[in-house]
């Protein structure tokens, strides 16, 4: 299941990346992250690092031409150089990792201190923590997961109340990202209520059969995730476009 979910990340990023049309920037009908993303992900999931490199270019354009954003987009910079810290230790480079990582850690902690422009701060650092918190080296994770719970845990607090309401994605990944976070800080409790939930307001979802595989055998969930399930189509900037020029 693993590889047929592996499989189609890399098809759904590659077809993202074939279609990618160029970036509006100036247009302030379209959201940061909606500007963004998809470059940050081509890096991310297919280590397309030309995109990822325009993506990182727009988030320094964008963080001059909407200050008003700096929360999201801070948050956005903390996830590249993790990115960029996790590649430099998989590749031996200690003291890069070491700086880059520091630099991700700064990001992150100005992204939370803004009072404004700032709604997508937790599942952005959440979820850049989930993604790579398990590439760290071993003496980080602890941490990384730790920020990735409280997270996640500000999120949930943030939409719990109409979370029923939301699309598949954006429940499966705050519920997945809570179960994660929660398995990989030792939250034993917490980490089966949130598959039950994940089993009551997911079923059908390609969260559903990998909740059931946790709770049916707990050792699984140390190598496996549960987060990063499906696509985020309505946040997709061609798909926007589209939606705008009709």
């Amino acid at each position: 299941m693993y590889i047929k979910k592996a499989l189609l990340v890399v098809a759904l990023v590659t077809v993202a990346a074939a279609q990618s049309p160029q970036i509006p920037l100036s247009d302030s009908r379209f959201t940061v992250h909606t500007l963004v993303r998809e470059d940050i992900f081509a890096g991310w999931m297919t280590d397309d690092m030309g995109r990822f490199e325009r993506g990182e270019k727009n988030i320094e354009l964008l963080l001059e031409q909407r200050p008003g954003q700096r929360g999201n987009l801070m948050s956005w910079k903390g996830g590249a150089l993790l990115y960029r810290a996790v590649l430099a230790h998989e590749g031996n480079r200690a003291d890069e990792f070491k700086r880059l990582y520091r630099q991700a850690l700064d990001a992150f902690a100005e992204a939370a201190k803004a009072t404004s422009g700032n709604e997508a701060v937790a599942a952005i650092t959440g979820g850049s923590f989930a993604l790579f918190g398990d590439r760290l080296p071993k003496e980080y994770r602890a941490a990384a997961w730790s920020a990735s719970y409280d997270n996640y845990l500000a999120l949930y607090k943030q939409q719990g109340a109409f979370l029923d309401k939301l699309p598949v994605h954006l429940r499966g990944e705050v519920l997945g990202g809570l179960a994660q976070s929660a398995q990989r800080t030792g939250r034993k409790e917490e980490t089966a209520q949130y598959l039950d939930k994940i089993i009551a307001v997911l079923g059908g979802t390609p969260y559903e059969p990998v909740a059931k595989k946790w709770k049916a055998n707990p050792e699984s969930a140390a190598n496996t995730s549960i987060t990063c399930m499906t696509c985020h189509d309505a946040g997709r900037l061609a798909v926007r476009l589209s939606d705008l020029n009709k």
